[in-house]
């Protein structure tokens, strides 16, 4: 009863997702106990390829991000007690039901702040991949993230060899082992991150991809527990 329930809940997709599927040019290539999913598409006389595993969604841990934000805060987090509790001492009972209000103020903010990160869906990596069949020789590999409705991109890599830009196979794996590989994405000039960034939405990898990856991924992590549960069941029951 509970796999069925499931099943019925999956078949309820966001808005985003339908939407992504009538309107974009992508292909969705989606096998059926995989993780990795991929967009596919031409452009012109470009082959393009977007992949995204929902691996990202079970590991991601939203308190976790950056722990040393967290270390940063803790002395800065125990002054102002301290100045509170001066506060107190000098000023009486006036200045400590002051105090109080003001706890209670700052306790309600940090739980509305991490309801919000509950609800914010997990940051997905993406790899993009940009071939010119006949054209030109190798590839572009962007390393993008999608999260909070944009694409963000990370690094941009070029391989003489298009095989190396996909890197699944041995021979690509071997091909981009050692490949330079460029400079950090934030250190370029201005002018040229916002070229590629520009290259990338006329592409289609834009806000309705970022908005559409995130669902696609939380929703296919639910379908393939629920064929998990079904496997389990039927090998226990076999």
């Amino acid at each position: 009863m509970m796999i069925e329930e499931d099943l019925k809940a999956n078949e309820q997709q966001p808005a985003s997702i339908k939407d992504f599927k009538d309107n974009s040019p992508y292909e969705i290539h989606d096998t059926p106990g995989q993780e990795v999913v991929k967009l596919v598409r031409t452009y012109n006389d470009e082959k393009i390829t977007v992949s995204f595993s929902i691996s990202d969604i079970t590991n991601y841990d939203p308190f976790n991000e950056d722990p040393a934000l967290e270390d940063d805060e803790m002395p800065e987090d125990a002054m102002q007690n301290a100045n509170q509790q001066r506060g107190v001492q000098s000023t009486g009972g006036a200045r400590s039901a002051q105090t109080q209000e003001q706890m209670e103020r700052d306790m309600e903010s940090e739980e509305g702040e991490e309801e919000d990160m509950d609800e914010a869906p997990a940051p997905i990596s993406l790899s993009i991949v940009v071939e010119k069949p006949g054209r030109a020789k190798g590839a572009l590999n962007v390393e993008a993230t999608a999260q909070d409705g944009h694409i963000v991109v990370d690094n941009v890599y070029y391989y003489d060899a298009a095989v190396a830009a996909h890197g699944a196979s041995p021979e690509g794996l071997e091909k981009r082992a050692g490949a330079y590989a460029g400079p950090p994405f934030g250190s370029l000039d201005e002018d040229l991150q916002v070229l590629l960034e520009r290259f990338l939405e006329e592409r289609g990898i834009d806000q309705s991809m970022a908005v559409f990856v995130p669902d696609y991924v939380d929703a296919k992590e639910q379908a393939e527990y629920t064929r998990w549960l079904s496997s389990v069941k039927g090998f226990v029951d076999a």
